[in-house]
């Protein structure tokens, strides 16, 4: 009792110092989409989908295993339940879903760094999951929990990302039951942006809520969303108790689940894509509805994470233009539901940070631009597969990330920008380099790469030294953590996270598995 009154104590003195000394937001703290989605698909073809869907969900059903609370759960909202397989008549959880908020604020320490999820936002957040990470100086290796560190420091110093996400790296050098914890503070430390939290065990779930409770203060959390946590399908037609008791103690506590089924056409769901979108219509559903059956009117975000596999090889792929566009249908099946959607990223295959990587990052991104995403995970730093962070695509991703922010923005008319003044300056057969409009224009007219190189061929040989972009992300991620100072954080809150942190690793033993 004494220890949650400190902390309690700890955060009301933090809230205070966020408002009067927090830092300064870098560049905005989310986009405001100026362009319409892509809606590619007819009713009549979405209709298709979403009975096909139902289909899925009252014929075959879905198994919820080793979680008899959300069994009980469905038991007492009226679905037919057969052991752990459960089906659910037609329409039964677009009424489930309905309680949920088609927009929602996850506030961040910094409050100029909230971000809005949801409507026509759309925040960038960095990639997720990877269990190695690799550079240009020491190539691919395990991720450690400096190299976690590191990337949340990057991406605080970002402009052009909005989020400090969530497991960037998973630090092999920290026990598995216990990195969560370190994590979590990382996040708080060294980023005032919002943040993820664990999902890999209930325990783990709860600690990474109460950490933000500490930080925020308990009756804040419990009415406010201040923490993510991704939970993932182990399709198909599975949810695993880990996932849904996660996702259940997120929902008790008012913070948001991000459900997401993950797809590879051929492996864990049909070939073709809109049989895959149905597929994973189904599970998305079931989760997100999971969440109101837990508490009614908590945040979900509606998530998808469709790939295609090589048929040849058995090799997942990404960045394939397949997904791609299903993602956009995706876009439109979630825009119907009234949920936030998290779907799509800068996705590829690539093992180095080169033409490939971006060619399939590209791809997949602009997808997710154009399908209306609000939550984009693994925006930056996506190779091989997921499996390794790169410092160097990071850091190119990050700035495609500023193009797109220019992309989302559209055109604007308004007599400035109609530049009739100019014409009627300029007059015919003149240039519009000294203009009174280019003078006045010329800081905002055009976004501005900090890695690209458009210097002639000659300069760009003779001074440059011929470097390509992936050598100047090298220096400039460096440059960045050296430079990199962390934004301001109360010393009692950080003492009590410490201390909660230490009291949490004391209380169990070391686990590698």
């Amino acid at each position: 009792m004494e220890a949650t009154m400190t902390a309690e104590k700890a955060a009301r003195r933090g809230r205070s110092a966020r408002r009067d000394g927090a830092a300064k937001p870098h560049g905005v703290p989310y986009i405001v989409r100026n362009i319409p989605t892509y809606d590619i698909l007819s009713e009549e073809n979405l209709q298709k989908i979403e009975r096909t869907a139902d289909r899925i969900l009252a014929e075959v059903g879905i198994e919820f295993r080793d979680d008899p609370a959300a069994v009980d759960h469905w038991k007492r909202a009226g679905a037919k339940v057969d052991g752990v397989l459960v089906r659910f008549e037609p329409g039964m959880l677009r009424e489930i879903v309905s309680s949920a908020p088609s927009m929602f604020t996850q506030h961040a320490r910094n409050p100029a760094n909230n971000v809005q999820i949801g409507g026509d936002n759309v925040v960038f957040s960095p990639a997720y999951g990877s269990p190695f990470v690799m550079d240009l100086d020491k190539g691919r290796r395990y991720g450690t929990i400096e190299d976690f560190r590191n990337f949340i420091k990057l991406a605080q110093s970002s402009p052009w990302l909005h989020h400090s996400g969530g497991t960037i790296c998973e630090p092999v050098d920290v026990p598995v039951n216990k990195r969560h914890l370190d994590m979590v503070y990382s996040h708080i430390k060294y980023s005032d942006r919002a943040f993820m939290g664990s999902v890999t065990a209930e325990a783990r779930a709860e600690d990474s809520v109460e950490m933000a409770r500490i930080l925020f203060g308990a009756e804040f959390v419990d009415q406010s969303c201040v923490i993510l946590g991704n939970v993932n399908v182990n399709s198909p037609l599975v949810w695993d108790g880990t996932m849904t008791t996660s996702l259940r103690a997120y929902a008790r506590a008012n913070q948001a689940a991000v459900v997401v089924p993950f797809i590879l056409g051929g492996a864990m769901g049909p070939v073709t894509n809109a049989g895959a979108i149905a597929q994973s219509l189904a599970e998305t559903l079931a989760g997100c509805a999971l969440t109101q059956l837990e508490r009614k009117g908590a945040p979900v975000i509606f998530g998808n994470f469709l790939s295609s596999m090589s048929l040849r090889s058995g090799s997942p792929t990404f960045g394939t233009p397949e997904p791609a566009i299903g993602s956009m249908v995706v876009g439109q099946l979630a825009r119907r539901l009234k949920l936030p959607l998290r779907c799509a990223g800068n996705f590829s295959n690539s093992k180095l940070p080169d033409g490939q990587a971006m060619q399939e990052g590209l791809m997949s991104m602009l997808s997710a631009i154009q399908c209306g995403a609000n939550f984009i995970l693994h925006s930056a730093g996506f190779l091989d597969g997921l499996l390794s962070m790169s410092y160097e695509k990071f850091v190119m991703d990050s700035d495609l990330c500023g193009a797109l922010h220019s992309y989302l923005a559209g055109v604007a008319v308004d007599d400035n920008t109609l530049a009739f003044d100019a014409f009627e300056e300029v007059g015919p057969g003149n240039h519009f380099l000294g203009s009174a409009h280019t003078m006045r224009n010329y800081q905002s007219a055009f976004w501005d790469s900090t890695l690209s190189d458009n210097e002639p061929f000659e300069k760009w040989s003779e001074e440059g030294g011929s470097t390509d972009i992936a050598t100047r992300a090298n220096r400039q991620w460096k440059k960045t953590l050296e430079e990199f100072e962390a934004p301001p954080l109360d010393v009692s809150v950080d003492e009590a996270l410490c201390d909660f942190v230490a009291r949490r690793k004391a209380s169990m033993a070391d686990s590698w598995y």
